[in-house]
């Protein structure tokens, strides 16, 4: 038995407790895989332990134009600094002078987000970076971190169209305008939307990082780590040409900015062709306001006074005059146009008309009889609304005649109602607005309706705090949400009569002879789209217009209105779904007949668009009750002509493009002294080199050290 099995068996031991070399290094490779493998399962909670994530944060981020670079961005890697609180411009002596530790990571009390600090704070390397803490109440002195001429150099005042207009010489419309969203920052800059989490950092920072006994603080120290690191430099010429040349020679071609876009809304009172040409004999009337806002902070842009109010009360306009009931008999259509992208050189308007002296669009300009537009109208004093009108223009007869008739209507319109309204200076130019890029195309008669007579009266304009409380919309303690969307406040009241007023007035300028005292905006209308718009999208009346493909625009979140890069954006879509069922009507169609409209009988597609819409909810059930929605409300492009002739470096279009990141995130955490990880390091790189030298070794006098002897008297073959 032993001759036969002897020597197998002898093998079989050896061969279990002795490893070739291949054989040694395969186990090793299984185990560190598998040690990988745990690794990767447990990295997760460990990251846990270490830091803690900001997750209500806003960065700042780079936009560009034809010539300049604004924003912020962080490196590559993110920038890391320890945590120093400053609530008090006395405390920035520690960040800027005494400090031992520096970079820092500044927490900023939002009263302190200003001019005069931020440019200390750039021409310093000892600061990495900066998180800013919303201020409550709002700054009573006012914050405006935009420019104090908005949009200068694309208006229609220049060199050679009233030059003494040019650049606010005569008014300055935002004398509060710090123009710090215009300024370049090499370092992130982060708003910290969450109290709770404001509170987080301030006690990590008592905890680790405040001096005791008049020295600095020991480690470990709080820090805190940006991310947001740009692709975009320079300008948009720049951006635009290393993006086009990617997409034509790389098969992967990395985009490193994108132009701000979206969509204008529009609708007429009387429907026409959208893909047709209308009569150049027919005249419209055109009514016009902004749908966008901006602020230092990407997407926190709450627009309340600049944009919302203006455009709530457009719509409401809009449905008061929809409800006349002659409206098909009136010699002039009115058109309702709402633009996207003005903030940032009249993306929007410049778009229309380009598109208007293209054929592109169903008008042309020498459709437009009149032009109305709505500018800030929250704020007025003592009901005073005034009427701006551009003083150039005016110099020619038939214009002043007709701007005389448009003066007159609208203060005839005013009567009976709450509203005064008063003409500025007639030396006084246009405010920004719209209207100046149709002026810039041809002389039109127009109007421009504001609650200030010069300087804005909106203190927080382009900025954080231009929110609910700063039109002072005040709710009952106490209210559902419910409750509170169907509340109906003082600032819904004052807008419903301006918008009255509008609408009369564009009554009688269509040519309507009745009388208007029952044209009447709806103030319960008006406080759900204030409510809507500034509070929470996400509310029963704006689940019941919009399509239910749509229901996740809404969202918790408190509404934002940037133009941003991605489109349509939500309040694009709200404001086409609001504007539709304010002045569309319901139709008796099914489900699928309202979504292909074109297969049914005396449809009219190329007059109407046609929505099926979520419904109000049945009483006491999460069911639906769905209908179909027939309207005049149309889309068209809000995208700069420039990015369309690729002339990117333009002077008479808006260039602005956003840069693209790869991510965007915040934490904080513990750091050591740099002692303690040199430390760390060297013992790490020793234990490594010796773990080397004794696996070296090891394989070296493996044949020794993993050999058996043999037993005595073994045979051998």
């Amino acid at each position: 038995g032993r001759a036969r099995g002897g020597p197998g068996m002898e093998t079989a031991a050896a061969g279990s407790c002795r490893l070739s070399l291949p054989a040694w290094w395969g186990l090793f490779w299984r185990l560190l895989l598998c040690a990988l493998a745990v690794g990767s399962c447990q990295g997760n909670s460990v990251e846990r332990k270490i830091y803690i994530p900001l997750n209500k944060t806003a960065p700042c981020v780079r936009l560009l134009n034809a010539t300049h670079q604004i924003g912020c961005q962080s490196s590559i890697s993110g920038d890391t600094g320890v945590i120093h609180v400053v609530e008090k411009e006395e405390d920035l002596n520690w960040v800027l002078a005494d400090g031992p530790h520096p970079p820092y990571m500044i927490l900023l009390d939002g009263n302190l987000f200003n001019r005069r600090v931020m440019l200390q704070l750039k021409g310093t390397s000892r600061v990495s970076g900066l998180a800013v803490a919303i201020a409550k109440p709002n700054p009573p002195q006012g914050f405006s971190p935009g420019l104090k001429c908005p949009n200068d150099g694309f208006g229609v005042y220049s060199k050679d169209y009233g030059p003494q207009f040019a650049h606010c010489n005569q008014t300055v419309w935002n004398p509060l305008g710090t123009e710090l969203s215009y300024e370049d920052f090499d370092f992130p800059i982060f708003l910290l939307e969450d109290a709770n989490e404001t509170q987080v950092i301030k006690q990590c920072y008592q905890d680790h990082n405040v001096p005791r006994g008049g020295s600095g603080p020991e480690y470990p120290l709080c820090a805190m780590q940006l991310f947001s690191h740009m692709h975009a430099v320079t300008s948009t010429v720049t951006c635009m040409r290393r993006s086009s040349l990617q997409s034509t020679f790389s098969i992967n071609p990395e985009v490193v900015c994108d132009p701000l876009l979206d969509y204008n809304v529009w609708s007429t009172l009387q429907p026409i062709n959208s893909s047709g040409k209308v009569d150049p004999e027919k005249e419209v009337i055109l009514v016009a306001t902004r749908i966008d806002s901006h602020s230092f902070f990407w997407n926190i842009a709450p627009g309340a006074e600049s944009a919302v109010s203006s455009f709530v009360t457009h719509l409401a306009a809009a449905e008061a005059l929809h409800k006349a009931p002659d409206i098909h008999l009136l010699q002039r259509n009115v058109m309702f146009t709402f633009f996207q992208g003005e903030t940032f050189d009249y993306i929007g308007s410049s778009r229309m008309v380009y598109d208007m002296e293209k054929d592109k669009f169903p008008l042309g300009l020498n459709n437009i009889h009149s032009f109305v537009e709505l500018n800030q109208v929250a704020l007025r004093n003592d009901s005073v609304l005034w009427m701006h009108t551009d003083p150039i223009s005016r110099l020619n007869g038939s214009v002043e005649a007709e701007v005389r008739n448009l003066l007159d209507t609208l203060r005839t319109s005013s009567l009976g109602a709450n509203v005064s309204l008063q003409e500025a200076a007639f030396s006084q130019p246009l405010p920004p607005s719209s209207f100046q890029r149709f002026l810039r195309a041809r002389p039109i008669p127009g109007v421009v309706l504001t609650d200030h007579q010069t300087a804005f009266q909106n203190r927080y304009y382009q900025s954080m705090y231009d929110t609910p409380e700063n039109i002072h919309m005040q709710y009952p303690e106490g209210l559902s949400p419910e409750e509170t969307l169907e509340y109906v406040t003082d600032t819904a009241k004052s807008l419903a009569e301006v918008a009255t007023v509008v609408a009369r007035a564009l009554y009688r300028l269509a040519g309507g002879a009745n009388n208007t005292s029952a044209i009447q905006a709806d103030p319960k209308t008006v406080t759900r789209m204030l409510y809507g718009f500034t509070i929470k999208m996400n509310n029963s009346w704006f689940q019941s217009i919009i399509k239910p493909d749509l229901k996740g625009i809404l969202g918790d979140d408190v509404p934002q209105h940037y133009v941003a890069v991605s489109s349509p954006v939500n309040t694009t879509y709200l404001v086409q779904y609001v504007l539709a069922n304010l002045t569309g009507t319901v139709v008796n169609l099914t489900k699928e007949e309202c979504q292909n409209p074109e297969k049914v009988p005396n449809s009219e597609t190329e007059m109407y668009e046609y929505a099926w819409v979520q419904g109000s909810l049945y009483p006491n059930s999460t069911l639906r009750v769905p209908y179909c929605v027939r309207s005049s409300v149309h889309l068209s492009k809000a995208l700069s002509p420039a990015f369309e002739l690729r002339q990117w470096g333009s002077t008479e279009y808006s260039t602005w493009t956003e840069s693209r990141w790869k991510e965007i995130r915040a934490r904080i955490f513990l750091v050591a002294s740099k002692e303690l990880e040199i430390i760390t390091l060297v013992v790490g790189i020793a234990i490594l080199v010796f773990s080397l030298l004794a696996t070296y070794f090891i394989n070296a006098k493996a044949d020794v050290l993993f050999s058996i002897p043999r037993e005595p008297g073994a045979g051998a073959y």
